[in-house]
């Protein structure tokens, strides 16, 4: 962990680089707090207001220069990474290899994608904080219930249609998990998700506009395809309103790849999202609906939040400089379900090895 604190440092320096030669939101997160006439409460609300409201007593209150605020946000993405560090470790004690000698958790907790967006003064590093918070509470809701409220409260907030896809996946992953669990606690996470999604409903239909709306799937779709068309527009648009869904998929997931990154950094997420790609692949087995089918609540909330929070973004995303930042919120959950799959296979296969000793054994005493 004290290499991985180096390591998104290393990025801090790296994205304060990248934002004092080019064009970056970070700036205007860091103007906006200091508009005149404006108080702190004037800034509470959903969305980007939001992130002004938690920077607004740095700056105005703690004197917080850009730079500061720039570590600040780069400390709570590295809280990020700490949460998601022990919601692997904890629900995976297996070690795996892949690619011949990498350690798995090693591998996807110093991809630089994941370290370059969550670095600096935006949405990117509490977003994620508050999403691997929330993953590791909900495994002990009742122990960790602040963790957890606080972490609700920060992804409704900065984001309110991902707190629809964690509300929605965390049911699904109680409801449907092989654990016995108990009365209380079911309850407790049913009342609070499901509820919390009733009383919120408005606020994230409001997203898209659609918080009066007669037809949500005709106004959605309409929708989709207006935002789709704004981003395609930019330098590293691409038109995905024609592409069937699998594909869509396939280009939020995997792309860019060599063929269409856009410039520098393009080609080294390009790297990137080959090693998404070629872990991808090692789920594409037979046996994996299977595992998916008896797995606990904590492996189906993950690929719950990952699957809806991927096919509502590709109705939305046509533009691979977003797609590169969106998709840095959601990967860790799909890296969880592989990691957790392939540790099953490994200790399955050391169980009916110790049980082909133990026969063993038997045979050569009697």
């Amino acid at each position: 962990m004290n290499s991985l604190y180096s390591y998104h440092l290393f990025f801090l320096i790296v994205y304060y680089t990248y934002a004092y030669f080019n064009p970056s939101d970070s700036k205007n997160y860091y103007k906006r707090p200091q508009t005149p006439l404006k108080s702190w409460g004037d800034f509470f609300g959903t969305g980007t207001t939001f992130m002004d409201f938690i920077s607004y007593p740095f700056i105005n209150y703690l004197n917080f220069n850009y730079e500061m605020m720039m570590v600040l946000f780069a400390w709570f993405g590295f809280i990020g990474f700490l949460f998601a560090y022990l919601f692997f470790r904890e629900n995976i004690p297996v070690k795996i290899k892949v690619f011949g000698r990498f350690d798995f958790l090693i591998l996807i907790l110093f991809l630089p994608n994941m370290h370059f967006w969550t670095a600096s003064l935006g949405k990117g590093a509490p977003i994620f904080m508050a999403l691997m918070m929330f993953a590791y509470a909900i495994k002990n809701p009742k122990e960790r219930k602040f963790t957890l409220l606080l972490a609700s409260l920060i992804i409704y907030f900065i984001r309110p249609h991902v707190f629809l896809f964690i509300g929605v996946g965390t049911v699904l992953g109680y409801m449907t998990g092989r654990e016995k669990i108990s009365f209380s606690r079911k309850l407790l996470v049913y009342v609070g998700m499901i509820g919390g999604l009733i009383l919120v409903q408005d606020q994230i239909l409001a997203v898209a506009g659609l918080e009066g709306s007669d037809d949500l799937l005709s106004d959605f779709e309409e929708f989709s395809d207006d935002r789709g068309g704004e981003l395609a527009k930019s330098g590293s648009g691409v038109d995905m309103s024609s592409y069937p869904l699998p594909l869509k998929l396939f280009t939020f997931w995997f792309r860019p790849l060599f063929f269409d990154a856009p410039g520098l950094l393009g080609l080294i997420v390009s790297v990137e999202n080959l090693i998404y790609l070629l872990l991808f692949i090692k789920i594409l087995k037979k046996d994996f609906i299977k595992f998916l089918k008896k797995s606990n609540i904590v492996v189906k909330m993950s690929i719950t939040v990952f699957f809806l929070s991927s096919l509502a973004l590709t109705f939305v995303m046509s533009n691979l400089g977003i797609i590169m930042r969106q998709k840095s919120m959601v990967m860790y959950f799909l890296f969880f379900v592989i990691y957790y799959y392939l540790a099953q296979k490994k200790y399955d296969k050391i169980i009916k090895k110790r049980k082909l000793q133990k026969a063993a054994n038997n045979l050569q005493v009697t």
